[in-house]
């Protein structure tokens, strides 16, 4: 939990911790999507832990990613078909 009495890390800090390990930013934080994801189910969870930016959608689509087994035919969604107009 982050400690409020703290300022924030700017990216600037964290690339100079990380990037002489040969860590990317953003793999950090996909690594951090797919673990949480390994460890809940919950759509909605994801959604609050990853940012108000992020749809239910998406945390479904980490979910899947980082839990294939729970994929069943109730989530998919069926292909959409198009319709030629004419002949």
């Amino acid at each position: 939990m982050a400690d409020d009495r703290l300022p924030p890390v700017s990216a600037m800090v964290m690339n100079d911790i990380f990037h002489p390990l040969g860590l990317a930013l953003s793999k950090l934080r996909q690594d951090r999507i797919l673990d949480e994801a390994r460890h809940t189910a919950d759509p909605v969870h994801l959604t609050r832990v990853l940012g108000t930016g992020t749809a239910a959608e998406t945390a479904m689509k980490h979910i899947h990613t980082a839990r294939p087994e729970l994929r069943s035919a109730l989530w998919r969604q069926p292909p959409r078909v198009r319709f030629r107009s004419g002949s």
